[in-house]
């Protein structure tokens, strides 16, 4: 005996997660590389030309902070909601701490 079935075809409904894309990871990067370039000029107001001597010797621990700055500045961002105004000064201010804290222990 022959068993037959009703089949019935119908398409997929598209996934709504699919369609909405963040777009703060961008801005947060641009954030963080701006903030680690305003980091870095910092040494320089305060110390003068010689700070360059000073890098010459270190520039890879200051080179390590730009992709931890990066990483930051996109945390940041997605932290406060993509708000723009409020991821550039809590990265400038976590940036410049950062850097700060290196350039102490470098120097001590």
């Amino acid at each position: 005996m022959r068993n037959t079935q009703n089949i019935t075809i119908s398409q997929a409904e598209p996934m709504s997660g699919d369609t909405e894309e963040t777009t703060w990871s961008f801005s947060g990067a641009v954030v963080g590389f701006v903030a680690w370039l305003l980091a870095l000029g910092i040494p320089v107001l305060f110390y003068g030309s010689n700070t360059l001597f000073f890098f010459l010797y270190t520039w890879p621990f200051f080179l390590a902070l730009l992709p931890v700055s990066v990483v930051i500045g996109i945390a940041l961002h997605s932290l406060v909601n993509g708000k723009l105004l409020y991821s550039i000064f809590a990265t400038l201010f976590t940036v410049a701490l950062l850097f700060g804290l290196l350039f102490l222990w470098l120097l001590g």
